[in-house]
């Protein structure tokens, strides 16, 4: 199955004294994308909290391999996949589309949590890792 795709566009602001894309910034952009891939797949994450279950992220893997520079276009890729049955896992990756070179390449660990704060399992995570 094809992983989801979003398209970006670097914004000047994002960038560092470096003139490249400062790291946290790429966190911003692999969220993003993650909130845009449940839209796709028919889910509010608002409404979805609403509701009493945050999805959260419990571990984040990034590894740094070449900068993006204010103006670059790039894709964020997002796959998900089920971990056990209260974890799941996106696989994230970030290509500059103009020569298609991988940026970034991340994992992105989370789970769902009710009210309190303690794990809850829900069919959310199956519907979302389909």
């Amino acid at each position: 199955m094809e992983p989801y795709r979003l398209n970006l566009k670097v914004r000047d602001y994002e960038c560092d004294m470096q003139g490249i894309v400062n790291n946290s910034v790429y966190q911003n952009y692999l969220e993003h994308t993650r909130h845009e891939f449940l839209i796709a797949k028919g889910m509010n994450f608002a409404e979805i909290t609403r509701q009493g279950i945050n999805l959260v992220v419990t571990r984040a893997e990034i590894d740094y391999l070449k900068p993006l520079a204010s103006g670059d276009e790039f894709y964020v890729t997002a796959r998900c996949e089920k971990q056990g049955r209260l974890r799941f896992v996106f696989q994230q990756e970030v290509f500059r589309q103009s020569d298609g070179k991988k940026m970034l390449s991340g994992k992105i660990t989370g789970t769902s949590i009710d009210r309190n704060g303690r794990p809850v399992r829900t069919d959310l995570i199956g519907a979302i890792c389909d």
